[in-house]
């Protein structure tokens, strides 16, 4: 890969000493492959996973028109959500000024704005949101220090601290999600195994209809709740 993005062999050194340092892969390239697409990464930017793609493909299963990336980071999902399933509206959006620039360049066709989960989105959505993924960070505070240092020294805080039992932004998603899905609406949610149980309990205090799906040769589970 790096030999591939290189234009010329001093470049190509160059690239080999960043990741040797330890700077994640998809930053010295500038991009991470995701549900068969190349996504932009910059520095400092979260890197999709490729686990995520388990939360895409059940997105794609579920369907919707209107179509909510929260917590976004560079936009790989809305851009994932966009080519497989042409909604009529993508809007994303994120905290980080960084991965809300990526974003935008990776999700040309939607609407990326800037801010706290649903504080910067347009009132005008409010109630006709049909699906809503939101990646939210859920590694638990005093886990982050175990995260492989490509991780913990080169990703946003941000985008993997959740709180003291890793559900801090999960509780405040799952709470308010309902004002803002149209009837019949999903939310999907990322998250561990240890936390599935905790996660579909904020699910339905919000008013979900929560249920689990997992996959364990990806190691994923996504917790689905819908609006009834």
């Amino acid at each position: 890969m790096l030999a591939e993005a290189a234009g010329s062999p001093s470049e190509l050194e160059v690239m080999v000493e960043r990741r040797a340092s330890g700077l994640p892969l998809e930053h010295v390239v500038g991009w991470a492959g995701f549900c068969g697409l190349r996504i932009a990464v910059d520095p400092g930017v979260f890197v999709p996973r490729r686990r995520t793609e388990f939360l895409v493909e059940r997105a794609v299963s579920l369907g919707g028109s209107v179509v909510l990336d929260l917590c976004c980071g560079s936009g790989a999902v809305a851009a994932a959500l966009s080519a497989l399933l042409r909604p009529a509206e993508v809007h994303a959006a994120d905290v980080d000024p960084a991965a809300v620039r990526c974003a935008r360049r990776n999700v040309p066709g939607g609407r990326v704005y800037e801010g706290d989960l649903f504080a910067p989105l347009p009132p005008g959505l409010r109630g006709r949101v049909e699906l809503l993924c939101a990646n939210v960070p859920y590694v638990p505070t005093g886990d982050v220090g175990f995260l492989p240092a490509e991780a913990r020294d080169h990703e946003p805080r941000v985008s993997l601290d959740g709180g003291s039992d890793g559900l801090d932004v999960l509780r405040r998603v799952a709470g308010e999600a309902s004002a803002w899905l149209a009837g019949g609406g999903h939310l999907l949610v990322e998250t561990s195994d240890r936390q599935v149980g905790a996660a579909l309990a904020a699910f339905e205090r919000g008013g979900l209809r929560a249920r689990v799906s997992s996959d364990e040769e990806r190691g994923a589970n996504v917790v689905i709740g819908t609006k009834v």
